[in-house]
This record gives structure tokens, C-alpha cells and sequence, in this order.
């Protein structure tokens, strides 16, 4: 398998720069790299750092969430032109709840997604989103994603194993959906079925906190071999959102885990 940095990971966390995510990524001899926004930075200038590294872009993702003086085909035609400009052949929108339920978050970002679809098309770009975690978020299971698909024919899944274990069992949910997974995210959960501070409720009910891959609740074991006897031949982001390590220090533990 082919694991890619996913530069949120470490841009989360005070100290790491663009660079570092690129340096990280060289010296645990990952094979790609995800850019999560440009952090303000030229994407050719990214392109080249990733490219020299011996990096290749496994995706861009950005967000069409827009403030006062902006809109959605305004962020969405800037993205596309950053992927094409960083040499991304995926995107990815995240889609956290806009609405007051999840039937109306899930159609304002259908409409939102109608617009840079379109977008993504004519740029040859293979336009995805990712299973997003919350209660009144849009895409969790499977089901919603397909019932998306319907509506944009062009869209395609980036599988987040972790947040889709949030909604139902992540391996059928991978399964389901397998034959339009351009790109995964790898992540873990701690879970308790009472409410223990610090966690949050998802749609399942229960509440989760972030865990380093391999020492939560989800089996990112599983999920590779499902991926492997589908064929899968793209990128699987290293996603962690706690503070327990160093992002640095994670990854590399985690790598050391899945290679294992």
C-alpha cells in the first residue's frame, strides 16, 4: 500500500511548516502527500518541494465554505485551479453540517457539490468527499454517499475508515462503496457509550475522542485487506487529531504499525 502524508496532520499542531511535512514524509519514505489548503503558500512552490522529496501528490483538499464577499463557484473554481497547478489528480471537499438536520445539511451540500462538480469534470479531476463525522453531518454511511452519486454523477469517495465506523460497520461501508474509492483516510476513535468528557456524540450514538491508528477502536488491519483484494492501487492518508505525540512522532509510529 501506498501512504501518503496528510499535511493536516502535522499543520495542526504549533511548530511544523509546510516543509516539515514534506521532510517528514521523505524521511519515513512515504510515497505521497495530501495538501490540506496551501497554508498561503504558491502551489507551484509546494509541487516542486513535494516533487524533489521523491513525493508524489496524492490529492488536494479544500473548503467551499464561504465567508462575507465570497461564494461557493468563486472557492470552487480557485481550488480546482490550485489542484491542477499542484498536480493533484484527486479533490476533496470536506462537509462538515451546514443545516439544522442532517436532511438539510445533506441538501445544501448537494447543492454546493452541483456547482463544483462540473468544475472538477472539465479539469479531469476525480472529485471527491469523505465520510464526515457528527450527528447532523451529511455523509457518514455509506447510503448517503451512494444517494449523493445519484444527484452527481462524478462524485467519487475519499473512505475515512474511522469516520465511517462512527455510522456503521466501516467494512461494510468500504465495501459498498468500494468501486468509487479514489483515495482513504486511515484515523482512529476512542468510544464509550456514555458520554465521558472530551468526547463528542456521533451519529451512531456513542461518543468518540481521536486515538493514534492502532491504539483505538478501529481496524485499519481490516480495512487494508479489503482494499487489497479490491485492487485498490491509491493513497492512504495517515490522519491523527490528538495531542498524546508529536504529529511527527505518530505518523511514524503508525507506519510502523501498518507495515508490520
Amino acid at each position: 500500500m501506498k501512504y501518503s502524508m496528510m499535511t493536516y496532520t502535522l499543520m495542526r499542531q504549533p511548530g511544523f511548516t509546510p516543509a516539515d511535512c514534506v521532510r517528514v514524509a521523505a524521511e519515513l519514505k512515504m510515497e505521497g502527500i495530501d495538501w490540506v489548503t496551501t497554508y498561503g503558500e504558491d502551489p507551484a512552490l509546494l509541487r516542486k518541494m513535494s516533487e524533489d522529496a521523491g513525493l508524489t501528490i496524492a490529492a488536494y483538499t479544500f473548503f467551499i465554505n464561504p465567508k462575507e464577499g465570497e461564494d461557493v463557484a468563486g472557492l470552487a473554481e480557485k481550488g480546482m485551479d490550485t489542484a491542477c497547478a499542484l498536480g493533484a489528480p484527486v479533490v476533496m471537499i470536506p462537509t462538515p453540517a451546514l443545516g439544522s438536520s442532517r436532511e438539510e445539511s445533506f441538501k445544501l451540500w448537494c447543492e454546493r457539490l452541483a456547482i463544483a462538480a462540473p468544475m472538477a469534470e472539465k479539469r479531469n479531476l476525480k472529485f471527491s468527499v469523505e465520510n464526515f463525522p457528527g450527528p447532523q453531518s451529511p455523509f457518514v454511511i455509506a447510503d448517503d454517499f451512494l444517494r449523493a452519486k445519484e444527484l452527481i454523477p462524478n462524485l467519487k469517495l475519499t473512505f475515512d475508515n474511522g469516520n465511517a465506523s462512527t455510522g456503521e460497520d466501516q467494512i461494510e461501508s468500504l465495501k459498498k462503496c468500494i468501486n468509487d474509492v479514489v483515495h482513504v483516510h486511515f484515523k482512529d476513535w476512542n468510544r464509550s457509550e456514555t458520554y465521558v468528557e472530551g468526547m463528542r456524540q456521533m451519529l451512531d450514538g456513542a461518543y468518540y475522542s481521536a486515538a493514534l491508528i492502532g491504539e483505538g477502536v478501529v481496524d485499519s488491519r481490516a480495512t487494508l485487506k479489503v482494499l487489497e483484494e479490491a485492487g485498490y492501487d491509491g493513497f492512504i492518508n495517515i490522519e491523527y487529531e490528538n495531542n498524546k505525540y508529536r504529529a511527527d512522532e505518530g505518523v511514524k509510529k503508525v507506519l510502523e504499525y501498518l507495515r508490520g
